[in-house]
């Protein structure tokens, strides 16, 4: 497997390359994930089955996108594709450290550049990708309220319908989701997509994100996860709100957006996070019931 890995690396590369040290390291739940280096040039590198390949060119779709609008830093796609066994994914290899108020704050406000600077007509991607191994629809839509509850909220339920696990009728779910967003029609900006503490870091003070889920959406949607399983400090939303504040109502569609990623974890986890996203569907729709 790996000399076939570094062969294709060397193409990348249009050089020879042949690993002489090889480490594993921690690459989440999903993957396997190594440090390579061949002395000269050191990569990360993700492995997982053969079938995991779609998974990995469709992280490297949304790597390039976030490359390409300047306003971030993210791993540098160099290869991917298949071994007899596996599947793999290559990027640029960015060591990580530690972070102060300052480097937060400048985090929030690259962010903020991200969601202004990439505006699109449409609500969608070019294609299904991946939340987590959870494909993840991205059908083009004008309506933003119809895109998240058809293709986010309803999309999920099916799932967990499928596997027995039942939170009430779609179709009447769906439904309140159109109508708690309804009106609401926000700029359709490039989103990272999965934004959690796990998927970003710094490096000489500069942030880093990485294992994106990308597709044109509301902006909320990236902050309100940052605010799902335990909030970024307060200098990342200070910054934020300082090139881009914030909408009004914010704090009432942050719980519809987690909510997507609380059905997600069911999916993907199973009964650890029924209760949770259960809880947080019921406050959804009796909010919706108010008079």
């Amino acid at each position: 497997m790996w000399p076939a890995i570094a062969s294709q690396i060397g193409e990348a590369m249009h050089t020879d390359f042949n690993i002489t040290e090889r480490s594993q390291i921690s690459g989440g739940e999903i993957n396997q994930a190594f440090r390579i280096s061949d002395g000269r040039h050191t990569f990360f590198v993700k492995l997982n089955d053969r079938a995991g390949v779609d998974m990995f060119r469709a992280e490297w779709t949304a790597l390039e996108h976030l490359l390409n609008t300047q306003t971030l830093k993210v791993p540098r796609p160099v290869c991917c594709g298949t071994t007899v066994s596996s599947s793999f994914l290559v990027l640029e290899y960015i060591p990580l450290g530690h972070a102060g108020d300052q480097d937060w704050h400048m985090l929030g406000r690259q962010l903020a550049h991200l969601h202004m600077g990439s505006a699109q007509p449409m609500y969608g991607w070019d294609e299904d990708n991946f939340i987590g191994t959870t494909v993840q629809p991205n059908i083009w839509h004008k309506k933003w309220a119809t895109f998240f509850a058809e293709q986010r909220i309803g999309w999920q339920l099916q799932l967990l319908n499928e596997k027995g696990i039942h939170f009430g009728d779609i179709e009447e779910i769906t439904g309140a989701i159109k109508n708690r967003l309804a009106g609401h029609q926000p700029r359709a900006s490039l989103l990272h997509g999965d934004l959690w503490r796990g998927n970003l870091g710094f490096d000489d003070q500069q942030g880093v994100l990485f294992d994106p889920a990308s597709y044109f959406g509301d902006r909320e949607t990236d902050i309100a996860m940052t605010e799902l399983f335990g909030q970024f400090p307060s200098s990342f939303y200070q910054g934020y709100d300082a090139v881009w504040p914030r909408g009004e109502g914010y704090r009432e569609r942050r719980d519809i957006y987690n909510l997507y990623h609380l059905l997600n974890h069911v999916n993907l986890f199973g009964e650890a996070y029924i209760k949770q996203a259960k809880t947080s569907l019921f406050n959804i729709i009796a909010y919706q019931e108010k008079p």
